[in-house]
This record gives structure tokens, sequence and C-alpha cells, in this order.
């Protein structure tokens, strides 16, 4: 049975809502998770789920300006504090789990922080997980940054996955923001992915790219040239067919699941080795 807690931390922007996924007995190890662009962690409940079962405690934080955290709706101006804040959320965890390996699993915009999470940080993890990350090219933001004003239209929750009642969920969920990009977190992101580009790889540190091949989103071309960058030698790649943006709410999400702990056992096992 998997129990989980809300807390708070300051933030670089204000007050953080934090969330802690934990089993019965003793974890094994530990999971700091990033989420994306608009949405919160109370989204990822089942993914929490499925790793508390395979012996992880989980951490999670809404990022500012998203979910239940302070800051302007989804307004994120330096991508390198929201890493900051992030670290302040492991930094935590250790002190209830200081002898714990700990794996970074990053979703999309989560993916950009998470990669730039390791390489700021790399030494203090056993692997990392990005899901559909936004790495290496992402043409939108160019695009976008171009218009005079960013069009005021919702993401089209058609995009999410194949699975129409996650597209419903999305929609009516009040901690979804479902209005324009900002401005300011464009040109962030824009910085943040030239920061990953100008970081070093992540040598030894495992990690997995997962990615849906039918990801309009991030398209999965785009991202490639991010992932070739930082990867290291410990390296495995898992595309998966006609999936769209959200692989954790795909048709196929239990696949996607025992494909992340199947990769975190070897990680682990490797480490202990």
């Amino acid at each position: 049975m998997t129990r989980s807690r809300e807390w708070t931390l300051d933030g670089h922007g204000g007050r953080l809502v934090a969330r802690t996924w934990e089993g019965q007995g003793a974890p094994s190890y530990l999971v700091l998770l990033a989420h994306g662009y608009g949405e919160h962690v109370g989204r990822y409940e089942h993914v929490a789920s499925a790793l508390v079962a395979h012996g992880a405690v989980v951490h999670a934080v809404d990022h500012v300006g998203h979910g239940k955290s302070e800051g302007e709706r989804v307004v994120i101006a330096d991508f390198e504090r929201v890493v900051d804040d992030l670290h302040e959320v492991d930094r935590k965890a250790r002190e209830e789990h200081p002898d714990l390996p700990v794996v970074l699993v990053g979703h999309s915009m989560g993916g950009l922080i998470a990669a730039r999470y390791a390489q700021r940080y790399g030494d203090s993890l056993a692997a990392v997980v990005l899901s559909g990350p936004l790495v290496g090219r992402w043409e939108a933001a160019a695009a976008l940054l171009a218009l005079p004003e960013m069009p005021d239209v919702p993401l089209d929750s058609t995009t999410l996955s194949r699975d129409p009642e996650v597209g419903r969920a999305y929609d009516d969920d009040p901690l979804v923001w479902h209005g324009p990009f900002r401005r300011t977190t464009v040109e962030a992101i824009e910085r943040a992915l030239a920061a990953v580009q100008a970081g070093p790889s992540l040598g030894s540190l495992p990690l997995m790219w997962a990615h849906g091949e039918a990801d309009q989103l991030v398209p999965v071309g785009g991202t490639r040239s991010g992932i070739e960058h930082v990867r290291g030698e410990r390296y495995v790649e898992r595309i998966y067919p006609e999936a769209r943006h959200e692989i954790f709410n795909e048709t196929n999400a239990d696949e996607v699941l025992s494909d992340v702990t199947a990769f975190v056992d070897e990680a682990l096992r490797v480490r202990r080795a």
C-alpha cells in the first residue's frame, strides 16, 4: 500500500508544495521526480505507486508557478533556480534516508530540469530517467518567440495520450494551467536548452531515454540531438511506437513503467557490484 503526504519548503520564488510517497517497509532507493510544464505532481500518483511497489520512496515538488506552489502561474525566469529548488527537495529527502541511492526521473520540461540537474549534481545520483525530455532542439520555442504575443490557445490534450480519458482528466484538472505559454518561460527554456548543450556529458552515470514515437509536443527527432550530447557510456533507449507525449499515461504505460524499473534494477545492481 502506498501512503502519500504533502509538505512545504521555501523555494527561490516562494513557498513550494512537495509530496512524498512511501510504502510500509523500508525502501531500497529514493526517486526524485520532476514534472512537466503546466502540470503538477498530483498527476503522478500511479507512477509513484509503481515505483513504491518496486521498493522506492518517491519525492516530488510542484515547480514555482505550478500546481499548489506559489509564484505567477507557469512563469519560470531561470531554470538554474528551479534546479536549486529540486536540489533542496533532494537534500531534505536525504535527511530522512541518508544511505539510499537516488534515481532522478524527469518528464518533458521536467526532463530539461533533470538533465541540467544531472550535469550539476550527477556525482550524487545513481541513475537518470528522461521521459519525453525537452532537450536538444525544440523548434516550437523559436516559432512562439517570433510572434508578437503568445497565442491564447490551451494545449491540445489529445496530443498527450491515445487514451481519451487522459485528455479529459487533464482538461478538467483545476491545478493544470489551461492558458497560453508565457514569453518569459519560453525564453528561459531556450537558455536552459543552450546550457544543457554547453554542459558536460553524464559520463558513467546510467541514463535511460524513453520517448513516444508520435510525440507532437516534444518531437523525438529534436530531442535526440540533446540526448546524444548528454549520454555517457551507460545508456538505454526506448522509443515506443505510436505513443504520444505522456508515455507514463499512454495505453502501454505498464510496459513503460516495467522498462523503467528494469533499468533501475540494472543500474543499482551495477552500483552494488
